[in-house]
């Protein structure tokens, strides 16, 4: 008969119920999270719970009542020294139970049991909500005359550096088009120069081949002669 038992038996005796929760105990404090059954989970929780809170205080008679719950003095250590730190502003809670559904070979229910300040997705979720909500209020008051301040010094000097780039292009245009002028002009008599020296040239050319026609043209006149006058002398010997 049970009467007024109210805590899991779990299907074991007395003396193994215990060794297996404080087994269970001490693989939390140093994994900070396992898995087991559901039942194993909720039994779990309500014998740590306690010890953690015990912890929050550091004192050799608080430490000697955990290790008789634990008894591994390497999990004492952490308990005391680590995890009390951490979670030492929370009031109760400190752990939690995820459900994962149901074994294949017996089909039991499954559960994860974690330690609440441990869990970083859960936390760096929360805090980063926080955090931002704070952090664009603190911004769109502070920020806003900087970044108008910004605009307004960084306007004038767009400007400034449209107004000298322009005179800068216009002087280039301004030296580009006298140095074309100047390029042309001197093209231009040097152009007139060549074909005025090629004329005198052709003129030279003509000129003195003109008088060599000539005096080829009096060369065979003056044979003709001579050999007219020949004949003339033969025939005046001869009668």
């Amino acid at each position: 008969m049970r009467h007024g038992k109210k805590f899991a038996h779990l299907g074991r005796k007395t003396p193994h119920r215990k060794y297996m929760l404080a087994n269970m105990a001490c693989s939390l404090i140093e994994h900070k999270s396992i898995n087991t059954t559901v039942a194993k989970a909720k039994a779990l929780k309500r014998y740590i719970e306690p010890l953690i809170t015990k912890s929050k205080n550091d004192s050799t008679h608080n430490r000697r009542i955990v290790f008789s719950y634990l008894k591994n003095k390497y999990a004492v250590t952490e308990l005391f020294r680590d995890i009390s730190v951490k979670i030492g502003d929370r009031p109760g809670g400190y752990t939690r139970i995820i459900k994962l559904g149901n074994r294949l070979g017996d089909n039991a229910s499954m559960a994860m049991i974690e330690l609440v300040d441990y869990n970083t997705i859960y936390n760096t979720g929360s805090d980063a909500k926080k955090k931002t909500r704070r952090r664009k209020k603190s911004t769109t008051k502070s920020n806003t005359p900087v970044e108008k301040a910004v605009v307004e010094e960084s306007a004038p000097v767009e400007e400034a550096v449209v107004e000298e780039s322009a005179p800068v292009e216009e002087a280039v245009v301004e030296e580009a088009t006298p140095v074309e002028e100047a390029v042309v002009e001197e093209s231009a008599p040097v152009e007139e120069a060549v074909v005025e020296e090629a004329t005198p040239v052709e003129e030279s050319v003509v000129e003195e081949s003109a008088p060599a026609t000539e005096n080829t043209a009096s060369g065979d006149v003056s044979e003709n002669k001579e050999n007219e006058k020949k004949t003339e002398d033969s025939d005046k010997k001869e009668s």
